[in-house]
């Protein structure tokens, strides 16, 4: 199963996203992540990312199409994937559905976690960091145990990070926004728009009944085929 998972930033989609590598079996893909890493490596490939990347410049489509048919090729990824940040456009989204069409795949859901502005704004300006060993807190849903003190280590230096404020948030969501919704427009019923409120467990649970859902689905659409011949 081939899944693209959507979600504005600070929504939980990387924590959600790593629930599903356990419980799926397969593995998540982030282009960002692999770029870095194939850069890294000094290969013919990284060399070509690292001409356009050292001048701040977008690679071009068709080299991250060359990175992901390389990637999805590999043993863990044969039976899917899930795709954490790409594609971001329309155009990217055609690569996408060409690379896994020539592997006889396709994009089979698009996980969309729907949470407002005023829940992301107060999520983040809520939060607060530990400046001395990172451990995370949330004045309202996980505050420290000691008002004004970590936990972990004691430390009075809980800070609120510069990313964390309204301002930045409505501007980060709004982006988002703007890019995201073609893409919905683009892979039309095969959204499924998931509300990204309640606890961690609940959150899992919706998004595991709606892959479910796709299975069950896609198993009808197989035995109706096979009935037509």
């Amino acid at each position: 199963m081939d899944l693209v998972l959507f979600g504005p930033p600070g929504a939980g989609k990387g924590t959600q996203a790593k629930i599903l590598v356990e419980s799926l079996g397969i593995p998540q893909i982030s282009t960002g992540d692999m770029m870095r890493a194939e850069r890294a490596s000094g290969s013919d490939l990284g060399q070509r990312f690292d001409s356009f990347m050292s001048k701040g410049l977008l690679v071009p489509d068709d080299l991250v199409a060359e990175l992901l048919a390389q990637r999805l090729r590999a043993s863990d990824a044969k039976n899917g994937a899930i795709f954490d940040g790409y594609p971001r456009t329309v155009p990217q989204a055609d690569t996408l559905k060409k690379t896994l069409g020539d592997l006889g795949r396709q994009v089979d859901a698009v996980i969309s976690l729907e949470v407002s502005l005023d829940e992301m704004i107060e999520r983040a300006t809520g939060r607060r960091v530990c400046e001395a060993c990172g451990q995370v807190y949330h004045l309202k849903y996980s505050p420290p145990p000691d008002s004004g003190h970590c936990g972990s280590c004691g430390s009075d230096r809980l800070i609120q990070r510069k990313d964390d404020t309204e301002e930045v948030v409505r501007k980060r969501f709004e982006e988002y926004k703007a890019k995201t919704e073609p893409l919905l427009g683009y892979y039309g019923d095969k959204v499924k728009a998931i509300d990204g409120v309640g606890t961690l467990d609940e959150v899992t649970e919706r998004i595991k009944k709606a892959i479910e859902s796709v299975k069950l689905g896609a198993t009808n659409q197989q035995s109706q085929s096979l009935g037509g011949h």
